[in-house]
């Protein structure tokens, strides 16, 4: 394990689940208030509060942030908690039982697996929430069921050009 030299505290540190996200200034604005605070209390001397404001100014996430302030009140606000989704994705949901459900329903369920299973994973992306594997399941199965489809479907081209040989 690696750590940073300028904290003496291994690399990834969470903070609150995010550590490893990019502060903002409104994040840098608020570790600098709780120094403040921490100076106007007598919790730091000047050199310490100058220090550590140079730090919060240069830091670059909020496992930094917290790194500077974790050892004053209010200090773990800096990093606001990640919010962990325990919520699946809805669409990803609707593509898994999509791509089960291509044999019962005569595979018109092959093409909805296939949209939503790409929605979902587009989805997911851009909001974090849980359901990548099962999006990715049911796009694979919309995927192969479209390929038996194909395939069943020249096959039987190939049925009735053999039974018609002359034309």
């Amino acid at each position: 394990m690696s750590v940073r030299p300028e904290y003496g505290r291994p690399y990834g540190v969470p903070a609150g689940g995010a550590g490893y996200l990019r502060a903002s200034h409104a994040d840098r604005e608020h570790a600098i208030e709780v120094l403040k605070t921490g100076f106007a209390e007598g919790r730091l001397t000047k050199e310490e509060y100058d220090a550590r404001a140079g730090r919060a100014f240069a830091a670059r996430t909020l496992g930094d942030l917290v790194t500077i302030t974790a050892d004053l009140p209010e200090g773990q606000r800096a990093a606001p908690p990640w919010p962990a989704s325990a919520r699946t994705n809805g669409l990803a949901m609707a593509a898994l039982v999509c791509g089960l459900g291509q044999p019962f329903t005569g595979f018109l369920s092959t093409i909805p697996a296939i949209v939503l299973g790409h929605m979902a994973r587009g989805e997911i992306r851009r909001t974090g929430e849980r359901g990548m594997g099962v999006a990715t399941f049911g796009l694979a199965l919309g995927w192969i069921g479209g390929g038996l489809l194909l395939l069943i479907v020249l096959l039987m081209a190939g049925l009735v050009a053999l039974s018609h040989p002359g034309g």
